[in-house]
């Protein structure tokens, strides 16, 4: 490893995941606040505004809790807590305290514009309408929320058409593809002068190592791929992705590392940074990137074409998991779509939208040789193996669910949706109580350390790797040892400050976590083609 890079065998103290449901959003009755309640509650304020300012959130939200239980008759800071909230996308909450601040103050146009955003967060941007158009009723000169409401009634009319069109029927996007270069329609522009892709003895395009690298180097200075090219790499690893099951087999041979990757979401040259580090993929060595791939990064195109890539020349040693962001109603809110279709065009957009449902829901990497390294809690195979469970989101709303479950989800051409297992594959997060509890995003649930064993014990399960969450340290193990979160996208949407992260497994079933500091870019802020709402918001 280079001086960007950290490793250890052992985790670090979890970094605090996550701040909890307030107690007193259903307890509290508002009562009279004597004035020194009031002069506390302004002081912690401003050391929270300070822990915001220093994009230390999860600090934040600890600070306006205390100023909230000293003077809750006070909205700003509900709605101080729910913007916070909203940077650890802890939208589900940040909806409650908006809405306390609402209930506070009737007229606080702040925190309808807050709560506005959080639904256009959590993909209901029917419920923002409502909202942006109060706001703009308690100020008629806001003309950048004015924006923001066009903006989102514009959506809502062009997710009820898209639809319209769905019910009507549409022929499969890979097809329609591969139709439009049969009759020429796709061809390579004469004055493209970038890396070219080679032809095998049957005339058809192939991968090399030589047209990665040459890929790299063109998307680094700024350029991009022709549509044709893009399609055939988008169409190649769709070609081994169809023929996976929803739950990947990977079995890690003597000599044989896997590196476990999470979310990455557009950025780039954090992405190169990080495949400096791990290597790319060989014979000993696999790559398992565990979904978010793309949205709200804004180099989102070269990130998925790049694990596309190497998924075609090397469908055994690369592997790509769903993450709850290779959907359409996301990629529509944070970026994607429309970067696929200012880069690339319409049919492109549409191409990568149905590969995105054939990607598998999670993969089982297990170790072939007997572990040397066990405690008294550890959970093996039926063979006395280790193996882990990498998935994006995480566990299930129900019990019993078995590895062969998991195995037969039918989810080519289907999207996540609110609930059922894919759902809960792919937005569930880990909480600190036991049991099972609402989401703080505001979709799925949260599963508790009991049900983290229970499962494990099961299905054999050594422990779950997942993603999903920003981690300050880039990882954090959770759930007693058995649950352990990786983010690989560090100072992520470049406001953040977090280490990204990476976790190698061996032949044995041990693992090892390296870190790794954000890599400088060039100037271009996220979410640079959100469409919506949101389009305005630097998230």
């Amino acid at each position: 490893m280079d001086d960007s890079s950290s490793t250890s065998s052992s985790a670090p103290a979890s970094t605090v995941p996550s701040s909890l449901p307030s107690p007193e959003i259903q307890t509290l009755s508002l009562g009279d606040v004597t004035d020194e309640d009031r002069a506390k509650a302004a002081k912690i304020k401003t050391e929270a505004n300070q822990a915001f300012a220093s994009h230390n959130f999860v600090e934040a939200v600890r600070l306006y809790t205390q100023a909230i239980e000293l003077n809750p008759l006070d909205a700003t800071y509900w709605c101080n807590r729910a913007a916070a909230r909203t940077k650890l996308e802890e939208y589900g909450f940040a909806l409650l305290d908006a809405s306390k601040a609402i209930e506070v103050d009737p007229k606080y146009a702040k925190a309808f514009y807050r709560r506005a955003t959080c639904y256009l967060q959590i993909v209901k941007p029917q419920l923002a309408v409502a909202d942006f158009k109060r706001v703009v009723a308690l100020e008629p000169r806001n003309t950048v929320v004015q924006s923001q409401l066009t903006a989102t009634q514009k959506l809502v009319r062009r997710i009820e058409f898209e639809k319209a069109i769905e019910v009507e029927g549409e022929k499969d996007p890979v097809e329609r593809c591969h139709e439009i270069i049969a009759e020429g329609g796709c061809e390579v522009e004469k004055a493209y002068a970038g890396p070219q892709l080679s032809t095998g003895d049957d005339g058809k395009y192939v991968m090399t190592e030589e047209f990665i690298k040459g890929m790299i180097e063109w998307f680094k200075a700024g350029k991009n791929l022709p549509r044709r090219y893009a399609w055939e790499v988008i169409l190649g690893a769709y070609s081994h992705f169809v023929k996976e099951e929803s739950l990947v087999d990977l079995e890690l041979q003597e000599g044989v590392t896997c590196d476990v990757i999470g979310d990455v979401h557009g950025q780039f040259y954090d992405l190169l940074n990080l495949y400096s580090l791990t290597g790319t993929p060989t014979e000993n060595h696999c790559l398992l990137m565990n979904g978010d791939l793309v949205d709200r990064g804004s180099w989102s195109v070269e990130v998925i074409l790049t694990a596309f890539a190497y998924k075609w020349l090397y469908p055994t040693r690369m592997f790509i998991n769903r993450g709850n962001h290779e959907a359409k109603d996301m990629n529509r809110t944070y970026g994607f779509e429309g970067e696929a279709k200012h880069k690339h065009g319409e049919q492109t957009y549409k191409l990568f939208a149905h590969v995105f449902t054939t990607l598998p829901l999670a993969t089982l990497v297990s170790a072939t040789k007997a572990p040397t390294k066990t405690s008294t809690t550890t959970i093996l195979s039926p063979k006395g193996l280790k193996r882990y469970f990498v998935v994006h989101g995480g566990l299930f709303s129900k019990d019993g669910v078995t590895l062969d479950e998991v195995r037969k989800i039918p989810r080519i051409g289907r999207q996540p949706g609110q609930d059922g297992l894919m759902s809960d594959l792919l937005w569930t997060d880990p909480q600190t109580l036991p049991g099972r509890g609402p989401s703080k995003r505001g979709v799925g649930i949260a599963f508790g350390p009991d049900i983290t064993k229970k499962w494990c014990s099961l299905n054999g399960i050594t422990c779950i790797i997942r993603s999903h969450e920003v981690r300050q340290d880039g990882y954090a193990v959770e759930h007693d040892g058995l649950c352990t979160t990786v983010f690989s996208a560090p100072n992520y949407v470049d406001q953040v400050g977090n280490k990204g992260a990476f976790i190698r497994i061996d032949a044995e079933g041990d693992q090892k976590y390296f870190q790794f500091e954000a890599t400088p870019h060039p100037p271009m802020k996220p979410m640079a083609y959100a469409q919506g709402g949101l389009a305005s918001l630097m998230m």
